[in-house]
């Protein structure tokens, strides 16, 4: 049997008509679990949709169709947020395409990013960064962007007023800063402390706890949103729980694969307000929608999940 890892949705337009019938099976009884963002009290479903790893090697075959049926099996179970990055390979501009083709770019809540300073660090040009952002309304078609994200807080002294005229014109709803890098963590504190930012995305899972210690409670603090990036760890995760079943004692809280108890577990911390597991595949989408349904755990359940996943080999 395939791994979820090994899996690349591979299917043509025909797998947006098989993708229907999967939908109505995987609807499940309850509302969406939605949050609030500090900035406007908007409400947000708590599982949306992220565009590295296997999605952005799908993206760099062209394939549309294909990213298409991932996308209409997140909006089809309640999700809008999408992840997406220019340095995503393809991810973005296969994933603009795809929307736009088959009639999903207004349903889509389109969050990307920006940097032209490199992952290195550096200096970021103006004009350059002004041109990525254009070629991400160009691609999209939209006139306004929901969020951009200055990516990895590669030069935000440049890169984040460059945001914030495209926020006053009007042109932007949202703003903010990412990394999955935790020695970015200290620079990234220092910029939710100063700036006025809605979001930031970091690195956040359940044998991943570091942005507890001051990240998560600082976002609180300041009324600040969370894209939960990377809550299966990469594949680092799949290979831990590889051979073990799911706890019992997880469904109670509506997790019954692997996937749904990553995800609630990542959601269900106070701070954060959406997750976005990337996958290239519709029917993993399906299964990772399941979780924006019923309860999330609550503190003790998540110790107790924790403490599950540390007593397995590493």
């Amino acid at each position: 049997m395939l791994t979820r890892r090994e899996v690349l949705l591979a299917a043509g337009a025909s797998a947006l008509l098989a993708l229907d019938a999967r939908l109505a099976f995987a609807q499940s009884a309850g509302g969406v679990i939605t949050k609030p963002v500090p900035s406007t009290g908007e409400k947000l479903p708590i599982i949306g949709l992220g565009s590295s790893a296997t999605f952005s090697q799908v993206a760099g075959r062209a394939d549309v169709d294909a990213i298409a049926g991932v996308i209409a099996a997140m909006l089809g179970q309640g999700g809008t947020v999408f992840d997406t990055a220019p340095s995503y390979g393809a991810s973005e501009e296969v994933a603009a395409k795809a929307v736009n083709e088959h009639g999903m770019r207004d349903k889509v809540f389109w969050a990307t990013k920006l940097n032209v300073a490199g992952f290195g660090g550096g200096s970021a040009d103006p004009k350059r960064a002004r041109e990525q952002v254009e070629t991400s309304f160009r691609r999209l078609g939209r006139e306004k962007i929901d969020l951009i994200q200055v990516h990895n807080v590669g030069d935000p002294a440049t890169q984040l007023p460059i945001l914030a005229e495209y926020k006053r014109a009007g042109r932007l709803r949202y703003l903010g800063v990412t990394s999955t890098f935790k020695p970015q963590y200290a620079k990234l504190e220092q910029l939710m402390r100063s700036e006025k930012l809605d979001f930031i995305g970091v690195d956040y899972a359940v044998d991943n706890l570091d942005a507890e210690k001051t990240i998560l409670p600082l976002a609180q603090e300041r009324g600040i949103a969370v894209l939960g990036y990377m809550p299966f760890g990469r594949t680092r995760l799949w290979d831990r729980v590889k051979g073990h079943a799911v706890p019992e004692w997880a469904k109670e809280f509506g997790a019954a694969t692997w996937a749904q108890f990553f995800l609630k577990f990542a959601a269900s911390h106070a701070a954060v307000t959406v997750v976005t597991p990337a996958t290239s595949s519709a029917d993993h989408m399906l299964d990772n929608m399941t979780a924006i349904r019923g309860r999330l755990p609550d503190q003790a359940e998540r110790r107790r999940m924790v403490q599950f996943i540390e007593a397995l080999p590493a």
